[in-house]
Parts: C-alpha cells; sequence; structure tokens
C-alpha cells in the first residue's frame, strides 16, 4: 500500500464516519466506513488500521458512555459469547468462506428489520433471553471478527428490549469496547502491519476525538424514538453493504 495524499484523505474520512457513528450510536457499525477504506486499500488491511484505532475511539467514548449507561445485566450475557466467538472467528478465519458469512448475515439482518416494519416501525418491548443474548454475542464475535460486522447481530437483541437511548448506546459502546481490544491482538497478526500503515494509524488517529464528539452532539439531539429509527435504517444499510459484499465476490 502506497501512502499518498488520497490514501490518507480516504482514509482519514473512512476513520472519521465511524468514529462519528461510534459517538451517535456507541458503534456496531464499523462496515459502513469500510467502504471508504476499500477504495485505497484491501479488506484485510483495512481491518488491520482499523483494529488498534478501535481502541482509540473505544477509551475516548467511554467518556460520554460511563458507567450509568450500561445495561450490566444484558452485558453479563453478552460479553463471554462475545469473547468466544472472537476465538472462533480467528480460527477460521483463513478456512472461512466470508462470501456465504456474509449474504447470510444481510438475510437474517434484512428479515429482522422487516419484521420491524411490518410492526409498524415500533419498538414492541420483550424480555431478555439468556439463549438470544448468548447467541447473540456469538455471532457478534465470529462477524467482528471476520467482517468488523458485528453490529447487526447485536442489534437485533437489544433494540427489541426497548432500552432507552443512552443505555443503548452505552451498552453497546462497552460491547465493543471489549470486543474490540480482544480482537486487536488476533488482527495484527493477520495483517503484519507495514511501516507505512502505522504511519496512517497514527495520522488517522486525529480524527477519534472530532468523530466521536460529533456524533455524541447527534445522539443528544434526538430523541428516543429517531435513535431507534436511525439503527434500523443503519442496519439496512450494513445489511445490503454485506449482501453486496458477498454476492459480488463470487464475481471477482
Amino acid at each position: 500500500m502506497e501512502l499518498t495524499a488520497t490514501t490518507i484523505l480516504v482514509a482519514f474520512a473512512g476513520v472519521f464516519l465511524i468514529c462519528f457513528l461510534k459517538g451517535a450510536f456507541g458503534g456496531g457499525f464499523a462496515i459502513i466506513g469500510i467502504p471508504l477504506l476499500s477504495l485505497v486499500m484491501d479488506p484485510v488491511t483495512a481491518g488491520g488500521l482499523l483494529a488498534p484505532l478501535f481502541i482509540a475511539m473505544d477509551l475516548y467514548a467511554l467518556r460520554y458512555f460511563r458507567r450509568s449507561t450500561w445495561s450490566k445485566p444484558d452485558l453479563v450475557l453478552l460479553l463471554p459469547g462475545l469473547l468466544l466467538g472472537i476465538g472462533f472467528g480467528y480460527l477460521l478465519f483463513r478456512v472461512l468462506d466470508h462470501r456465504v458469512i456474509a449474504i447470510l448475515m444481510a438475510a437474517i439482518t434484512l428479515i429482522f428489520v422487516g419484521l420491524w416494519l411490518m410492526n409498524g416501525g415500533e419498538v414492541t418491548t420483550r424480555r431478555r433471553s439468556t439463549p438470544k443474548a448468548v447467541a447473540a454475542g456469538l455471532t457478534s464475535g465470529i462477524t467482528t471478527m471476520v467482517a468488523h460486522s458485528g453490529g447487526p447481530p447485536l442489534a437485533m437483541y437489544l433494540l427489541p428490549l426497548g432500552l432507552t437511548k443512552d443505555i443503548y448506546a452505552g451498552t453497546t459502546s462497552l460491547f465493543f469496547t471489549v470486543g474490540n481490544a480482544t480482537k486487536a491482538v488476533p488482527w495484527l497478526l493477520l495483517v503484519n502491519p507495514t511501516a507505512g500503515l502505522w504511519e496512517l494509524m497514527a495520522i488517522c488517529l486525529l480524527a477519534v476525538p472530532t468523530g466521536v464528539s460529533l456524533g455524541w452532539r447527534l445522539h443528544g439531539v434526538l430523541n428516543q424514538r429517531q435513535i431507534y429509527r436511525i439503527c434500523y435504517g443503519l442496519l439496512v444499510v450494513t445489511a445490503v453493504k454485506l449482501l453486496w459484499d458477498g454476492i459480488s465476490g463470487y464475481f471477482a
């Protein structure tokens, strides 16, 4: 990867977008910023670039999403599956057909959003379920390790719980803080970053404070219903991106 002005500008824009979504919704939509990164580098290199940057943006976001915004009963159920899923995803990274994973995740996500729309676009609060939480954590761990797309499984578990916007975003933020810290080393082992990639990481690090802070301002302006509707909308965007990656991969 050549460190040109175009590469720097595009990578910086992609990282800024991911940071903005982190500040606004707690994270989980990193894959939306990856299309920008894929203009100047391959997906695996993009994963290696993002892995350490995720930790920086997570730590910075904790100044906004503090302990009072964490749903501890849900995190207790979700985190063990997340850690197991990351380990499983790492072991299977080189043999998994990423295209199939992407297509399946996209189909499940679109069905989930479709059911929400059939319900009139309103959240029907459901009781938390241990099996669903464990499955969501495990699936999110696998998909976040394989494709930085752990957001949909987590959202499909948390959104129906009807959490307040602060609790939803704070729980999501801490969930991915743990996940991103865990998967950073495996990703760096897979990518083995060059000196140029480390330099690009240092430059993109400058996008973290502004991106997260501006996202947090948007979070404060939007009400509960708007936050949930945007989250469902972002799920559709994520699902379409996954579907495109999966299908186009067979024609590449």
